[in-house]
């Protein structure tokens, strides 16, 4: 078979599969709304089919761009990095275009680690290790500025049409569509290399309800948000009302609680009282897959509403707005402790000290605390303990055991005097603080159960001093951030899609490691490996009843399935996503469904691996028939049909097996993949165009077959 043949052959796989997910049972009309076929591409030797990027012939025309600028009212901006300002030149989507200003890069080199600045951005990330570090602010102006992997195109929306219009061009155009809030997001699912992002951080509206009268049999008060408002902000407008509320957000300040905050679950200070944010979601308004506006809550969509809370960032939908329950706002202690070098040198010392801190953990969440430390190359900070609806007498009572084993073991400490606050919001805005940003880093995260406490306290402490020296040339490069809360404490049944383990959980640890400057890929291949396959390994062996963070782990981990959701929650979610977005218009990393996608070519391309579909395969006598010139075999649209179908067939019966060895008169084969078969097309057409994958793999591979003069050539599954 001639290249120009397997292109056109491929090709037709591609478009066919793309034809196929928008089939109905009896119909094979592809919709108006549904997207270009996938572009084909292979990749290390393996065929893809991938989203459609500037340079390929799919690519919209300059007219397109103009008319979608015109649908979000002009609100359609090329994404050029502020920090180019530094740089005397940008290459990027315009080709090279001059950039530099002194006192722009001055500004903007002031502000970079702030995280409100980034928030604030049309585009940026704040963590950079995703994004390939490629313009950065810089003294020397002649440093070379690309856009490495953010996205070429942004739509800041204003209004939920802009987001709807683009969601409809990238799925028309088979764009990489990101939906970006604030940016705070450790594994860059707010970018996309080449992609068209839509910023939603323009939504601030809020309004609260005394008496929520919606679905769920909830009729206390509640608050309904947009999608861009952040924590903090959100805090202060509720202490404010009459009477005071508050309401479930993130430990950080500027994370945007509609985002990708609740769409992981949503951990915060209030989590051992209340539970995740999004155990207490009411209701959500999004725009779908195929721009439709949708409410989803108890009664609406409730398959919907489940995955969005807690399912995965950016996977199943565009979240508008979204209402939350809220709480009276409640007196509150704080307190702090800190070991460091001003007090003890001594490492020995240092890590008793840690070991008898976290072993208090299940004492903490078991009287309602939240505890945030981190620990770093010679000390621990533990900054706050929070006491919510506690006294400061209530909360130093509770402290008093651990401090006195600390005393008794020798371990040197400074604890800062306990302190009452009025509200919670008080205690918040004194002892809550943003985080610096903009730093390359590699993160992961694992959550230890009660269980794993009590009886592996020090295996879990041997774990941490792995993380800060996880080998010789990185010693002491590590940091650890914990967050120690029980979410089954004050919410014992989960409200939400998240890993069931999280109820009897007392401690959510972060670990990570820096990037060299400008890293090659091998030295970000070594980090992650070492990450992964190291420093994952020692906390899940050292925690067993535990579980990991979606939001906060990294998404290379082995088995993310049953690590993010576990094997009770995650079957919906992958049921969700077929019916809510059957063709993955939204896609972030390893969230449910996303197994057929990869990120191929150097972290750039999102493409799926493709599906084998035989040429012109009889079921009935599992022969591929009726030569034709050139490629040697007719392709009839119902033999392609069923020969999807067969592929496809999750739940068909063992009853046949796939044919033997592949011949042919071409260097082409495809793999065995599986060996099912359906008992008739009729049973198969009544699961629907969204049947479950079996392997969603396609592997187009030259075996340098021949056959002998006459006989039919056959290509097996």
């Amino acid at each position: 078979m001639s290249m120009g043949m397997a292109n056109r052959l491929l090709l037709l796989l591609v478009s066919f599969s793309v034809l196929i997910d928008h089939a109905t049972a009896n119909n094979l009309v592809e919709r108006s709304s549904s997207p270009s076929p996938l572009v084909p591409r292979t990749w290390n030797g393996k065929s893809y089919g991938c989203k459609c990027y500037l340079g390929d012939a799919c690519w919209p025309s300059a007219q397109s761009w103009k008319t979608l600028n015109a649908t979000v009212g002009g609100n359609l901006v090329v994404h050029i990095p502020p920090e180019s300002v530094c740089h005397n030149f940008f290459n990027g989507t315009l080709g090279i275009i001059p950039t530099y200003d002194a006192a722009k890069c001055a500004d903007v080199a002031a502000k970079y680690p702030t995280e409100q600045w980034i928030n604030d951005q049309d585009a940026l990330l704040m963590w950079k290790s995703w994004t390939n570090s490629s313009c950065t602010p810089t003294t020397d102006p002649a440093t070379p500025c690309t856009l490495g992997y953010y996205g070429l195109y942004v739509i800041k929306a204003t209004k939920k049409t802009h987001i709807k219009a683009g969601i409809d061009f990238a799925r028309r155009n088979n764009l990489r569509l990101i939906i970006r809030n604030t940016g705070h997001d450790f594994f860059g699912r707010s970018t996309g290399w080449g992609s068209l992002i839509i910023n939603t951080h323009s939504f601030q509206d809020v309004e609260f309800t005394a008496n929520w009268k919606g679905p769920g049999g909830y009729t206390g008060s509640a608050v309904t948000v947009g999608a861009g408002v952040q924590g903090r902000a959100l805090l202060r407008k509720a202490v404010a009302q009459n009477p005071p509320v508050t309401v479930v957000t993130g430990e950080c300040p500027t994370v945007g609680i509609a985002g990708g905050f609740v769409q992981g679950g949503g951990h915060s200070p209030l989590t051992t009282i209340y539970g995740f944010a999004a155990d207490n979601a009411l209701s959500f308004d999004v725009i779908t897959a195929q721009g439709d506006f949708v409410t989803a809550n108890a009664h609406k969509n409730p398959d919907l509403f489940y995955a969005i809370k807690g399912g995965g960032p950016g996977a199943f939908a565009a979240i508008v707005s979204a209402t939350f329950k809220t709480f009276p706002e409640r007196r509150s202690a704080g307190a702090a402790l800190y070991i460091n070098s001003t007090l003890t040198t001594d490492e020995t010392v240092l890590w008793e000290g840690i070991r008898i801190f976290h072993s208090y953990s299940n004492v903490f969440v078991d009287n309602g605390l939240y505890v945030l430390f981190s620990v770093a190359p010679g000390r621990i900070r533990v900054h706050p303990w929070v006491a919510f609806n506690k006294t400061a007498a209530q909360l130093e009572a509770t402290l008093a055991p651990m401090k006195a084993e600390l005393i008794a073991a020798g371990v040197p400490f400074y604890s800062a005097l306990v302190k009452e606050y009025t509200t919670f919001f008080d205690l918040y805005v004194d002892l809550f603080e943003d985080e610096m940003a903009g730093a390359p880093l590699f993160t992961s995260g694992w959550t230890f159960g009660r269980r794993d406490v009590e009886e592996n306290n020090d295996g879990i402490i041997d774990a941490f001093k792995l993380a800060i020296s996880p080998r010789p040339d990185l010693k002491n490069q590590g940091y650890l951030l914990g967050h120690i809360f029980n979410v089954g404490h004050g919410v014992p049944v989960a409200n939400s899609a998240t890993h069931p383990r999280f109820r009897d959980s007392s401690d959510l640890t972060l670990y990570n490691l820096p990037l060299p400057v400008n890293a090659s890929l091998t030295q970000k291949d070594d980090i992650r490996n070492l990450l992964v396959n190291t420093l994952d390994q020692a906390m899940m062996e050292a925690g067993p009843n535990g579980c990991a963070y979606i939001n906060e782990a990294d998404p290379s981990q082995p088995n993310w399935q049953d690590n993010f959701w576990g094997p009770t929650v995650y079957p919906k979610l992958v049921d969700a996503k077929k019916k809510w977005d059957p063709e993955g218009i939204f896609y972030t990393v390893s969230t449910p469904g996303t197994e057929s996608w990869e990120v191929i070519e150097y972290g750039t391309r999102l493409c799926k691996k493709l599906i084998i579909i035989p040429i012109n395969y009889s079921i009935a006598n599992k022969k591929l028939t009726n030569p034709m010139p050139g490629l040697g075999h007719n392709i009839t649209l119902p033999t392609l049909l069923e020969t999807f179908a067969y592929a496809n067939a999750a739940n068909a019966p063992n009853d046949a097996s796939p044919p033997g060895p592949s011949v042919g008169t071409s260097n082409f084969s495809c793999s065995p993949l599986l060996k099912k078969s359906p008992s008739s097309l009729t049973t198969l057409a009544a699961k629907g165009p969204n049947m479950a994958l079996k392997n969603p793999g396609l592997r187009i591979e030259s075996a340098n077959a021949s056959t002998t003069a006459g006989s039919n050539a056959e290509f097996p599954l």
